[in-house]
């Protein structure tokens, strides 16, 4: 299972990719049947509130699942976007 995470613009610290992986890792041993997730963090206009962006693309068999969740900090867009998926998930379990 690979886990990559991408910054558009600036570079990340070890904290907040431990923070992403150690999320990330808990939702996908969760659903095994993921193949590999791909995490985009972006920061939109520096200069105001809520400009944190998280996107995240699952690739599952047969589909990918994509969020994107804005936020104040990544941390909690993250936290946002791996909730939405966590519901996504399920529902494609359901259907499989």
């Amino acid at each position: 299972m690979k886990v990559r995470i991408h910054s558009i613009h600036f570079d990340t610290d070890k904290k907040l990719e431990e923070f992403i992986t150690k999320k990330m890792n808990k939702l996908l041993n969760r659903y095994k049947f993921v193949i590999s997730a791909d995490i985009t963090l972006k920061i939109e206009k520096p200069e105001t509130n809520n400009n944190k962006i998280s996107e995240i693309l699952l690739e599952v068999p047969g589909n990918n699942i994509f969020v994107k969740k804005q936020s104040d900090t990544f941390e909690d867009a993250t936290d946002k976007a791996i909730t939405v998926l966590h519901r996504q998930l399920e529902k494609f379990k359901e259907k499989r």
